[in-house]
Protein backbone atom coordinates (compact mmCIF):
# COMPACT_ATOMS: atom_id res chain seq x y z
CA UNK A 1 0.00 0.00 0.00
CA UNK A 2 2.92 2.28 -0.32
CA UNK A 3 1.72 5.38 -2.26
CA UNK A 4 5.66 5.07 -3.94
CA UNK A 5 7.98 2.33 -5.33
CA UNK A 6 7.58 1.87 -9.08
CA UNK A 7 11.09 2.44 -9.52
CA UNK A 8 12.50 0.49 -6.36
CA UNK A 9 13.52 -3.59 -6.68
CA UNK A 10 12.59 -4.47 -3.03
CA UNK A 11 10.47 -2.78 -0.18
CA UNK A 12 12.14 -0.47 2.33
CA UNK A 13 14.76 -1.93 5.23
CA UNK A 14 12.97 -2.45 8.58
CA UNK A 15 14.90 0.20 10.19
CA UNK A 16 13.56 2.60 7.17
CA UNK A 17 10.29 1.91 7.45
CA UNK A 18 10.40 2.36 11.19
CA UNK A 19 11.79 5.88 10.97
CA UNK A 20 9.48 6.96 8.31
CA UNK A 21 6.24 5.70 9.49
CA UNK A 22 4.37 9.15 11.21
CA UNK A 23 0.62 7.58 11.27
CA UNK A 24 0.39 6.96 14.61
CA UNK A 25 0.99 10.58 15.22
CA UNK A 26 -0.55 12.21 12.01
CA UNK A 27 -4.13 10.11 11.93
CA UNK A 28 -5.50 13.23 13.29
CA UNK A 29 -5.52 14.70 10.37
CA UNK A 30 -7.75 11.96 8.82
CA UNK A 31 -10.97 13.70 8.18
CA UNK A 32 -9.69 16.84 7.27
CA UNK A 33 -7.41 14.91 4.60
CA UNK A 34 -10.99 13.09 3.23
CA UNK A 35 -12.57 17.15 3.47
CA UNK A 36 -9.34 17.76 1.15
CA UNK A 37 -10.41 14.65 -1.61
CA UNK A 38 -13.57 15.56 -1.99
CA UNK A 39 -13.21 18.89 -3.00
CA UNK A 40 -9.82 17.84 -5.33
CA UNK A 41 -12.52 14.88 -6.39
CA UNK A 42 -14.85 17.95 -7.63
CA UNK A 43 -12.16 19.78 -9.25
CA UNK A 44 -11.04 16.68 -11.57
CA UNK A 45 -14.78 15.87 -13.03
CA UNK A 46 -14.56 19.59 -13.57
CA UNK A 47 -11.42 18.93 -15.63
CA UNK A 48 -12.89 16.19 -17.18
CA UNK A 49 -10.79 13.61 -15.10
CA UNK A 50 -13.54 12.10 -13.68
CA UNK A 51 -17.42 11.44 -15.13
CA UNK A 52 -20.08 12.06 -13.51
CA UNK A 53 -20.82 8.26 -12.19
CA UNK A 54 -17.07 8.15 -11.25
CA UNK A 55 -17.67 11.13 -8.98
CA UNK A 56 -20.37 10.18 -7.55
CA UNK A 57 -19.26 6.76 -6.75
CA UNK A 58 -15.66 8.37 -5.03
CA UNK A 59 -17.90 11.17 -2.90
CA UNK A 60 -20.48 7.78 -1.62
CA UNK A 61 -17.00 5.98 -0.80
CA UNK A 62 -15.42 9.21 0.97
CA UNK A 63 -18.43 9.95 2.53
CA UNK A 64 -18.76 6.27 4.14
CA UNK A 65 -14.70 6.29 5.14
CA UNK A 66 -15.18 9.71 6.60
CA UNK A 67 -18.04 8.07 8.85
CA UNK A 68 -15.84 4.78 9.39
CA UNK A 69 -12.45 6.88 10.70
CA UNK A 70 -15.11 8.93 13.28
CA UNK A 71 -16.59 6.07 14.48
CA UNK A 72 -13.27 4.09 14.72
CA UNK A 73 -14.21 1.16 12.42
CA UNK A 74 -11.60 2.23 9.86
CA UNK A 75 -8.36 2.49 11.58
CA UNK A 76 -4.67 2.49 10.19
CA UNK A 77 -2.64 -0.06 10.37
CA UNK A 78 1.35 -0.84 11.05
CA UNK A 79 1.62 -1.42 7.50
CA UNK A 80 0.28 2.13 6.47
CA UNK A 81 3.17 4.58 6.46
CA UNK A 82 1.08 7.90 6.91
CA UNK A 83 -2.21 9.03 7.17
CA UNK A 84 -2.52 8.93 3.58
CA UNK A 85 -1.94 5.89 3.05
CA UNK A 86 -4.15 4.53 5.07
CA UNK A 87 -7.30 6.41 3.82
CA UNK A 88 -5.82 5.86 0.43
CA UNK A 89 -5.72 2.22 1.57
CA UNK A 90 -9.59 2.80 2.90
CA UNK A 91 -10.67 4.11 -0.21
CA UNK A 92 -9.31 1.14 -2.75
CA UNK A 93 -10.97 -1.38 -0.34
CA UNK A 94 -13.94 0.57 -1.02
CA UNK A 95 -14.19 1.29 -4.73
CA UNK A 96 -10.95 -0.96 -5.97
CA UNK A 97 -8.91 0.49 -9.33
CA UNK A 98 -11.04 3.52 -9.32
CA UNK A 99 -9.67 4.62 -6.10
CA UNK A 100 -6.51 5.42 -7.71
CA UNK A 101 -7.95 8.12 -9.82
CA UNK A 102 -7.94 10.54 -6.73
CA UNK A 103 -4.17 10.63 -6.54
CA UNK A 104 -3.80 12.36 -9.76
CA UNK A 105 -2.78 15.83 -9.75
CA UNK A 106 -1.63 15.99 -5.99
CA UNK A 107 0.90 14.79 -4.19
CA UNK A 108 1.52 14.29 -0.69
CA UNK A 109 3.30 17.48 -0.18
CA UNK A 110 0.79 19.48 -0.84
CA UNK A 111 -1.81 17.44 0.86
CA UNK A 112 -0.43 17.19 4.03
CA UNK A 113 -0.12 21.25 4.21
CA UNK A 114 -3.40 21.43 3.30
CA UNK A 115 -4.23 18.98 6.34
CA UNK A 116 -2.41 20.76 8.67
CA UNK A 117 -3.77 24.30 8.27
CA UNK A 118 -7.08 23.07 8.08
CA UNK A 119 -6.63 21.45 11.29
CA UNK A 120 -4.53 23.77 13.42
CA UNK A 121 -7.38 26.58 12.01
CA UNK A 122 -9.91 24.42 13.58
CA UNK A 123 -8.13 23.98 16.74
CA UNK A 124 -7.64 27.74 16.98
CA UNK A 125 -10.98 28.30 16.91
CA UNK A 126 -11.47 26.11 19.88
CA UNK A 127 -8.24 27.90 21.57
CA UNK A 128 -9.49 31.11 21.34
CA UNK A 129 -13.19 30.33 23.28
CA UNK A 130 -11.07 28.83 26.25
CA UNK A 131 -8.86 31.65 26.37
CA UNK A 132 -11.68 33.50 26.68
CA UNK A 133 -13.51 31.60 29.52
CA UNK A 134 -10.23 31.91 31.58
CA UNK A 135 -10.59 35.77 30.86
CA UNK A 136 -14.09 35.75 31.71
CA UNK A 137 -12.94 33.91 34.64
CA UNK A 138 -10.50 36.94 35.89
CA UNK A 139 -12.86 39.22 34.49
CA UNK A 140 -15.49 38.16 37.02
CA UNK A 141 -13.29 38.20 39.85
CA UNK A 142 -11.96 41.43 39.00
CA UNK A 143 -15.36 42.54 39.05
CA UNK A 144 -15.67 41.79 42.82
CA UNK A 145 -12.70 43.30 43.87
CA UNK A 146 -13.02 46.98 42.04
CA UNK A 147 -11.89 48.73 45.34
CA UNK A 148 -10.56 45.98 47.27
CA UNK A 149 -6.69 47.19 48.35
CA UNK A 150 -3.77 45.37 47.71
CA UNK A 151 0.05 45.52 47.94
CA UNK A 152 1.14 46.37 44.42
CA UNK A 153 4.95 44.84 44.35
CA UNK A 154 7.75 44.74 42.24
CA UNK A 155 10.80 42.69 43.02
CA UNK A 156 7.97 41.03 44.88
CA UNK A 157 8.92 43.81 47.21
CA UNK A 158 5.55 45.76 48.45
CA UNK A 159 5.82 48.86 46.34
CA UNK A 160 2.38 51.16 46.20
CA UNK A 161 -1.17 50.47 46.82
CA UNK A 162 -3.41 48.99 43.93
CA UNK A 163 -6.68 47.56 43.96
CA UNK A 164 -7.21 43.74 43.35
CA UNK A 165 -9.51 43.90 40.99
CA UNK A 166 -6.58 46.26 39.02
CA UNK A 167 -4.41 43.29 39.51
CA UNK A 168 -6.69 40.74 38.19
CA UNK A 169 -7.44 42.65 35.16
CA UNK A 170 -3.72 42.74 34.69
CA UNK A 171 -3.60 39.00 33.75
CA UNK A 172 -6.58 39.52 31.52
CA UNK A 173 -4.76 42.00 28.73
CA UNK A 174 -2.00 39.34 27.78
CA UNK A 175 -4.78 36.54 27.32
CA UNK A 176 -6.45 39.57 25.21
CA UNK A 177 -3.71 39.89 22.95
CA UNK A 178 -3.45 36.07 22.89
CA UNK A 179 -6.70 36.49 21.09
CA UNK A 180 -5.91 38.77 18.91
CA UNK A 181 -2.32 37.53 17.36
CA UNK A 182 -4.52 33.78 16.95
CA UNK A 183 -6.99 36.08 14.84
CA UNK A 184 -4.50 37.90 13.01
CA UNK A 185 -2.28 34.55 12.53
CA UNK A 186 -5.57 33.15 11.01
CA UNK A 187 -5.26 35.61 8.07
CA UNK A 188 -1.83 34.03 6.93
CA UNK A 189 -2.49 30.19 7.57
CA UNK A 190 -6.14 30.86 5.58
CA UNK A 191 -4.20 29.84 2.34
CA UNK A 192 -4.36 26.87 0.31
CA UNK A 193 -1.31 24.64 -0.93
CA UNK A 194 -3.95 22.16 -2.65
CA UNK A 195 -2.93 22.14 -5.74
CA UNK A 196 0.80 22.46 -5.88
CA UNK A 197 1.66 19.12 -6.28
CA UNK A 198 4.91 18.23 -5.34
CA UNK A 199 6.24 21.50 -5.78
CA UNK A 200 6.11 22.51 -9.26
CA UNK A 201 2.08 22.91 -9.61
CA UNK A 202 0.38 20.57 -11.99
CA UNK A 203 -0.14 19.47 -15.59
CA UNK A 204 -3.53 18.87 -15.13
CA UNK A 205 -6.09 21.47 -15.61
CA UNK A 206 -6.92 22.04 -11.94
CA UNK A 207 -8.75 24.94 -10.08
CA UNK A 208 -6.98 25.53 -6.76
CA UNK A 209 -8.93 28.34 -5.65
CA UNK A 210 -11.84 26.63 -6.32
CA UNK A 211 -10.75 23.67 -3.92
CA UNK A 212 -9.80 26.88 -1.41
CA UNK A 213 -12.68 28.00 -1.70
CA UNK A 214 -14.41 25.03 -0.91
CA UNK A 215 -12.60 24.38 1.86
CA UNK A 216 -12.58 27.79 3.61
CA UNK A 217 -9.75 29.24 2.72
CA UNK A 218 -9.09 32.91 2.11
CA UNK A 219 -7.27 32.01 -1.08
CA UNK A 220 -4.86 29.74 -2.59
CA UNK A 221 -1.39 29.66 -3.10
CA UNK A 222 1.07 32.55 -5.33
CA UNK A 223 3.89 30.25 -5.37
CA UNK A 224 3.88 26.50 -5.58
CA UNK A 225 7.23 25.87 -4.16
CA UNK A 226 6.16 27.89 -1.15
CA UNK A 227 2.80 26.43 -0.95
CA UNK A 228 4.75 22.87 -0.20
CA UNK A 229 7.94 24.62 2.18
CA UNK A 230 6.19 27.42 4.40
CA UNK A 231 5.83 26.68 7.81
CA UNK A 232 5.82 29.89 8.87
CA UNK A 233 2.28 29.21 10.10
CA UNK A 234 3.14 26.78 12.01
CA UNK A 235 5.97 28.46 13.37
CA UNK A 236 3.77 31.60 14.18
CA UNK A 237 1.06 29.14 15.62
CA UNK A 238 3.80 27.68 17.89
CA UNK A 239 4.83 31.37 19.26
CA UNK A 240 1.66 32.09 19.95
CA UNK A 241 0.96 28.98 22.18
CA UNK A 242 4.31 29.49 23.95
CA UNK A 243 3.81 33.40 24.99
CA UNK A 244 0.37 32.03 26.37
CA UNK A 245 1.76 29.42 28.27
CA UNK A 246 4.22 32.19 29.44
CA UNK A 247 1.00 34.10 30.23
CA UNK A 248 -0.44 31.31 31.95
CA UNK A 249 2.60 30.36 33.54
CA UNK A 250 2.88 34.18 35.20
CA UNK A 251 -0.50 33.88 36.77
CA UNK A 252 -0.08 30.35 37.67
CA UNK A 253 2.85 31.22 40.01
CA UNK A 254 1.11 34.53 41.39
CA UNK A 255 -1.12 31.67 42.27
CA UNK A 256 0.91 29.80 44.02
CA UNK A 257 2.54 32.99 46.02
CA UNK A 258 -1.07 34.09 47.16
CA UNK A 259 -2.16 30.73 48.29
CA UNK A 260 0.36 30.62 50.28
CA UNK A 261 0.95 30.96 54.18
CA UNK A 262 2.72 33.73 53.88
CA UNK A 263 1.09 35.84 51.71
CA UNK A 264 -2.85 33.91 52.10
CA UNK A 265 -4.50 35.91 50.31
CA UNK A 266 -6.26 33.27 48.36
CA UNK A 267 -7.63 30.43 48.90
CA UNK A 268 -8.35 27.99 46.60
CA UNK A 269 -11.73 25.63 45.98
CA UNK A 270 -11.29 22.14 46.94
CA UNK A 271 -12.05 21.10 43.65
CA UNK A 272 -9.12 22.73 42.07
CA UNK A 273 -6.46 21.94 44.54
CA UNK A 274 -4.77 19.12 45.56
CA UNK A 275 -3.18 17.29 48.78
CA UNK A 276 -0.25 15.27 49.88
CA UNK A 277 0.32 11.57 50.35
CA UNK A 278 2.27 12.28 53.72
CA UNK A 279 1.28 15.67 55.08
CA UNK A 280 -2.79 15.76 55.94
CA UNK A 281 -2.87 19.75 56.14
CA UNK A 282 -1.55 20.58 52.80
CA UNK A 283 -3.75 22.06 50.03
CA UNK A 284 -1.55 22.62 47.41
CA UNK A 285 -2.27 24.67 43.92
CA UNK A 286 -1.16 22.44 41.58
CA UNK A 287 -2.91 23.23 38.79
CA UNK A 288 -1.12 26.66 38.68
CA UNK A 289 2.45 24.39 39.39
CA UNK A 290 1.17 22.39 36.47
CA UNK A 291 0.59 25.85 34.23
CA UNK A 292 4.08 26.91 34.90
CA UNK A 293 5.72 23.84 34.41
CA UNK A 294 3.88 23.33 30.98
CA UNK A 295 4.93 26.33 29.72
CA UNK A 296 8.41 24.87 29.37
CA UNK A 297 6.89 22.14 26.37
CA UNK A 298 5.17 25.34 24.81
CA UNK A 299 8.33 27.08 24.22
CA UNK A 300 10.07 23.71 23.60
CA UNK A 301 7.69 22.72 20.86
CA UNK A 302 8.70 26.26 19.42
CA UNK A 303 12.42 26.20 19.65
CA UNK A 304 12.01 22.30 18.19
CA UNK A 305 10.56 23.81 14.92
CA UNK A 306 12.71 26.64 13.93
CA UNK A 307 15.53 24.44 14.49
CA UNK A 308 14.20 22.36 11.91
CA UNK A 309 13.17 25.09 9.83
CA UNK A 310 16.46 26.98 9.71
CA UNK A 311 18.76 25.10 7.02
CA UNK A 312 16.08 23.45 4.56
CA UNK A 313 16.75 24.31 1.08
CA UNK A 314 13.51 24.45 -1.01
CA UNK A 315 11.33 22.57 -1.32
CA UNK A 316 9.69 19.86 0.78
CA UNK A 317 12.49 18.19 2.98
CA UNK A 318 11.49 14.93 4.83
CA UNK A 319 13.10 17.15 7.92
CA UNK A 320 9.53 18.11 7.98
CA UNK A 321 7.47 15.71 9.35
CA UNK A 322 9.02 17.09 12.27
CA UNK A 323 6.68 20.06 12.25
CA UNK A 324 3.59 18.27 13.76
CA UNK A 325 3.63 16.83 16.73
CA UNK A 326 4.99 19.97 18.15
CA UNK A 327 1.92 21.70 17.29
CA UNK A 328 -0.56 18.33 18.34
CA UNK A 329 1.27 18.85 21.69
CA UNK A 330 1.10 22.50 22.12
CA UNK A 331 -3.10 22.22 21.36
CA UNK A 332 -3.56 19.16 23.47
CA UNK A 333 -1.08 20.58 26.54
CA UNK A 334 -3.40 23.77 26.20
CA UNK A 335 -6.71 22.03 25.79
CA UNK A 336 -6.14 20.42 29.75
CA UNK A 337 -4.36 23.59 31.31
CA UNK A 338 -6.97 26.77 30.30
CA UNK A 339 -10.21 24.91 32.01
CA UNK A 340 -8.45 24.08 34.07
CA UNK A 341 -7.12 27.33 35.47
CA UNK A 342 -10.26 28.89 34.75
CA UNK A 343 -11.86 26.58 37.00
CA UNK A 344 -9.17 27.65 39.75
CA UNK A 345 -9.49 31.02 39.21
CA UNK A 346 -13.77 31.11 39.07
CA UNK A 347 -14.04 29.43 42.16
CA UNK A 348 -11.22 30.56 44.63
CA UNK A 349 -12.38 32.80 47.75
CA UNK A 350 -10.27 36.07 47.52
CA UNK A 351 -9.47 37.08 51.68
CA UNK A 352 -10.23 40.57 51.12
CA UNK A 353 -8.87 41.27 55.24
CA UNK A 354 -5.45 39.76 54.40
CA UNK A 355 -5.44 41.96 51.24
CA UNK A 356 -6.32 45.05 53.07
CA UNK A 357 -4.18 44.87 56.18
CA UNK A 358 -1.29 44.43 53.45
CA UNK A 359 -1.88 46.74 51.47
CA UNK A 360 0.45 49.60 53.48
CA UNK A 361 2.58 47.16 55.03
CA UNK A 362 6.56 47.86 53.56
CA UNK A 363 6.21 51.64 53.54
CA UNK A 364 4.22 51.31 50.32
CA UNK A 365 2.55 55.03 50.77
CA UNK A 366 5.87 56.98 50.63
CA UNK A 367 5.23 57.83 46.82
CA UNK A 368 2.14 59.32 48.35
CA UNK A 369 4.25 61.48 50.59
CA UNK A 370 6.50 62.20 47.71
CA UNK A 371 3.77 63.04 45.48
CA UNK A 372 2.24 65.69 48.36
CA UNK A 373 5.81 67.45 48.29
CA UNK A 374 5.73 67.77 44.80
CA UNK A 375 2.10 69.52 45.36
CA UNK A 376 3.60 72.05 47.53
CA UNK A 377 5.76 72.99 45.49
CA UNK A 378 8.92 70.75 46.65
CA UNK A 379 11.30 69.65 43.37
CA UNK A 380 10.65 66.06 42.78
CA UNK A 381 14.06 65.06 43.00
CA UNK A 382 14.27 66.90 46.85
CA UNK A 383 10.66 65.22 47.66
CA UNK A 384 12.36 61.82 46.80
CA UNK A 385 14.98 62.32 49.26
CA UNK A 386 13.32 63.46 51.77
CA UNK A 387 10.81 60.58 51.93
CA UNK A 388 13.44 58.28 52.04
CA UNK A 389 15.16 60.11 55.42
CA UNK A 390 11.73 59.24 56.57
CA UNK A 391 11.28 56.25 55.53
CA UNK A 392 15.14 55.40 57.00
CA UNK A 393 13.58 57.20 60.45
CA UNK A 394 10.37 54.68 60.21
CA UNK A 395 12.73 51.71 59.65
CA UNK A 396 15.46 52.59 62.61
CA UNK A 397 12.27 53.11 64.98
CA UNK A 398 10.22 49.94 63.17
CA UNK A 399 7.04 51.62 63.08
CA UNK A 400 4.93 52.79 59.96
CA UNK A 401 4.59 56.41 58.12
CA UNK A 402 1.42 57.34 59.54
CA UNK A 403 2.83 56.32 63.15
CA UNK A 404 5.67 59.37 63.02
CA UNK A 405 4.98 62.15 65.46
CA UNK A 406 4.61 65.91 64.20
CA UNK A 407 7.66 66.72 65.48
CA UNK A 408 9.55 63.71 63.72
CA UNK A 409 8.20 64.70 60.62
CA UNK A 410 9.58 68.16 61.35
CA UNK A 411 12.49 67.04 62.05
CA UNK A 412 13.25 65.04 58.88
CA UNK A 413 12.14 68.40 56.66
CA UNK A 414 10.45 71.67 57.37
CA UNK A 415 7.85 70.64 54.52
CA UNK A 416 6.76 67.73 56.45
CA UNK A 417 3.46 69.30 58.07
CA UNK A 418 0.85 67.58 59.64
CA UNK A 419 -1.03 67.90 56.68
CA UNK A 420 0.64 64.68 54.92
CA UNK A 421 -0.95 62.45 56.90
CA UNK A 422 -3.94 63.32 54.84
CA UNK A 423 -2.39 61.05 51.82
CA UNK A 424 -0.97 58.29 54.58
CA UNK A 425 -3.83 56.12 54.06
CA UNK A 426 -4.24 53.40 51.63
CA UNK A 427 -7.76 54.80 50.23
CA UNK A 428 -6.63 58.43 49.53
CA UNK A 429 -3.69 56.88 47.44
CA UNK A 430 -6.00 54.63 45.53
CA UNK A 431 -8.46 57.32 45.22
CA UNK A 432 -5.61 59.91 44.08
CA UNK A 433 -5.25 57.38 41.00
CA UNK A 434 -8.09 58.91 39.04
CA UNK A 435 -6.50 58.86 35.39
CA UNK A 436 -7.22 56.28 31.98
CA UNK A 437 -5.81 53.05 33.00
CA UNK A 438 -4.46 53.29 36.89
CA UNK A 439 -5.48 51.72 39.76
CA UNK A 440 -8.29 53.84 41.07
CA UNK A 441 -11.88 52.30 41.25
CA UNK A 442 -12.86 54.78 38.68
CA UNK A 443 -10.31 54.15 36.32
CA UNK A 444 -10.76 50.43 37.30
CA UNK A 445 -14.19 50.16 36.62
CA UNK A 446 -13.55 51.92 33.45
CA UNK A 447 -11.16 49.13 32.20
CA UNK A 448 -13.78 46.82 33.68
CA UNK A 449 -16.11 47.69 31.53
CA UNK A 450 -13.95 47.94 28.34
CA UNK A 451 -12.74 44.41 28.95
CA UNK A 452 -16.36 43.04 29.57
CA UNK A 453 -17.24 44.53 25.95
CA UNK A 454 -14.05 42.94 24.28
CA UNK A 455 -14.74 39.36 25.89
CA UNK A 456 -18.61 39.89 25.00
CA UNK A 457 -17.49 40.60 21.37
CA UNK A 458 -14.73 37.31 21.10
CA UNK A 459 -17.48 35.01 22.02
CA UNK A 460 -20.07 36.27 18.90
CA UNK A 461 -16.68 35.92 16.81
Amino acid sequence: MKLWGGRFQGGPAEALARLSVSVHFDWRLARYDIAGSRAHARVLASAGLLDPDELGQILAALDDLDIAVETGTFRPVIEDEDVHTALERGLLERLGALGGKLRAGRSRNDQVATDLRLYMRDNALQLRQAIVELADALTEQAALHVDTPAPGMTHVQHAQPVTFGHWLLAHVHPLLRDLDRLQDWDKRAAVSPLGAGALAGSGLPLDPPAVAKELGFRESFANSMDAVSDRDFVAEFLFITALLGVHLSRLGEEIVLWTSYEFGWVELDDAFATGSSIMPQKKNADIAELARGKAGRLIGGLVNVLTMLKGLPLTYDRDMQEDKEPVFDAIDTLALVLPAMAGMIATMTVRVDRLAASAPVGFSLATEVADWLVRQGVPFRDAHEITGQLVALCSVRECELHEVSDEDLLSVSPHLTSEVRNVLTVRSALSARTTPGSTGPGPVSDQLVSVQEQLKAWKKS
